[in-house]
């Protein structure tokens, strides 16, 4: 048991790893070992993460990033690679919100949708997500081991209409493209998974779930639990994916929802 959960000396890379979930990703991952290198596109936020996770004594670096930007995305991850001679761990985690659903907003409907916005939705959630994994699973593939986590959403999973037609689309893609890069990543021993979250108090949507009241009790009262998530939640599942522990799970997209998709 005390090796099961152990990453230690493992090499983790975080996107979106400057607040809410992606945070919760690298310190659990700091937490039990392993050199985490953070990646962001909020240079601030990147900084002061990276400046409390080195003075508890983590290792830990940095990259100032909008995965958007596929040549340094690619630079960023074979850079990890190439420094520490190994890549073990990434965590696919950075995205964004397209705009509330319409349940919120009339400007959630299918009519009133911004084509600017569900195009970014699509290319930051899905595009750059498997950009994320492509580029990982070239150095995983050569040294025959690996574990990837895909963060995608339970909207992902069933019709969700808090949620943007751009954002509901992207995680439905990407919780199939991780299947899909699980069967062919197998018999490289990668693993290729998704947490699949509910509704947790992180900064999406410029933080909605912190300040508009409509919108945190439409969220809470979808929740058979009764309430919204904190991003330390998630650790467990987290740890539990990238390490020993799950040796033998591959193409799962699991949910973390306070018991929402089984409704």
């Amino acid at each position: 048991m005390k090796t099961l959960f152990d990453v230690k000396g493992q090499v983790a890379l975080v996107t979106g790893a400057a607040s809410g979930l992606g945070l919760a990703y690298a310190e659990v991952m700091a937490e039990h070992g392993a050199k985490v290198v953070l990646v962001d596109m909020d240079a601030e936020g990147l900084e002061r993460v990276a400046a409390r996770l080195k003075s508890a004594g983590h290792d830990v670096t940095s990259a100032v990033l909008d995965i958007g930007e596929t040549e340094k995305l690619q630079r960023v991850i074979d850079d990890t690679a190439a420094q520490h001679g190994r890549l073990d761990i990434v965590f696919a985690n950075a995205g964004g919100s397209a705009g509330p659903g319409f349940q919120l907003t009339p400007t959630g409907s299918i009519g009133e949708t911004d084509i600017a916005k569900f195009d970014r939705s699509m290319q930051i959630n899905l595009r750059a997500n498997f950009l994320t994994i492509r580029f990982a699973a070239a150095h995983m593939k050569q040294q025959r081991s690996g574990s990837i986590v895909a963060t995608t959403s339970i909207a992902g999973l069933r019709s969700e209409p808090l949620v943007s037609y751009g954002y509901a689309a992207a995680k439905a893609a990407l919780n199939n493209m991780v299947r899909h890069a699980a069967v062919d990543l197998a018999p490289y021993n990668v693993r290729v998974n998704a947490i699949a979250p509910g509704p947790f108090l992180t900064n999406i949507a410029g933080g909605r779930l912190h300040r508009e009241p409509d919108a945190i009790a439409k969220f809470t009262a979808m929740v058979p639990m009764g309430r919204i998530a904190q991003p330390d939640e998630i650790k467990g599942l987290a740890l539990l994916l990238a390490s020993p522990a799950g040796s033998y799970i591959t193409g799962a997209v699991i949910p973390i929802d306070g018991g929402t998709t089984a409704k």
